[in-house]
């Protein structure tokens, strides 16, 4: 077995055993690698251990990786900023994005999203604690935010993705992702049809699937250090 391949175990397996602790069906959490700085080479070996599902932070660089692995059936996720000279990119090549939060940038998506591709499906990036140095749409701002971007044509809203700071304790932790869980709610109640919250990596990944986490993003403990 590859190293990768070993750490992708390891990974999946912590995934049960906190869906497992949380009364959860594993089957309900999605496990995204995050191979930013990573070459093709360990894309490859990640989809060779049943890995498809792949998370990029620079658009340029993710491109480049899309475009190499083209014949292989990925599934590529934005998760980092998308400035406004990049949107086209990102609607031309990847099939999510995490991290819209603004709607100048979801309306950009939507207009330049290619006519024969399926709709681009996306999830609303909130800064669910107010960290100072965290990009997302405040929560009181949410809520709008959200119709508007579920309003637009060429973009399906998925759900909500979060990078909370880390805190001193498993339960302050849970606490902040308990947060992220209830505006979730929040919009479905007002008759958004959201399905994913993008939520956890791996420091934290087993107190969000214990709050609700339906999509876990991790990188160090499958590819590396980088």
């Amino acid at each position: 077995m590859t190293m990768i391949e070993i750490n992708l175990q390891t990974v999946r397996d912590r995934i049960v055993a906190a869906c497992k602790a949380a009364g959860r069906n594993p089957a309900e959490v999605t496990l995204l690698a995050v191979s930013k700085t990573f070459g093709a080479e360990a894309v490859q070996a990640a989809y060779a251990a049943g890995q498809t599902a792949f998370g990029e932070n620079y658009i340029q660089e993710a491109v480049d990786k899309i475009t190499a692995l083209r014949d292989l059936p990925l599934v590529w996720h934005c998760i980092g900023p998308i400035q406004s000279n990049k949107t086209r990119l990102v609607a031309e090549h990847f099939d999510w994005v995490h991290s819209i939060d603004r709607l100048k940038i979801a309306q950009r998506l939507s207009e330049q999203r290619p006519e024969h591709l399926p709709p681009l499906q996306v999830c609303i990036q909130v800064n669910v604690d107010g960290g100072e140095t965290k990009s997302g749409v405040s929560p009181t701002d949410l809520s709008d935010l959200a119709q508007a971007v579920a309003a637009l044509p060429r973009l399906q809203l998925r759900g909500l993705m979060t990078i909370p700071e880390p805190a001193e304790t498993d339960a302050q932790m849970r606490a902040v992702h308990r947060q992220a869980k209830n505006l979730f709610e929040q919009l479905r109640a007002q008759g958004l049809p959201l399905d994913t919250l993008s939520m956890g990596m791996s420091a934290d990944m087993a107190a969000a699937i214990a709050e609700g986490s339906t999509m876990v993003r991790v990188g160090t403990a499958i590819f590396g250090k980088r």
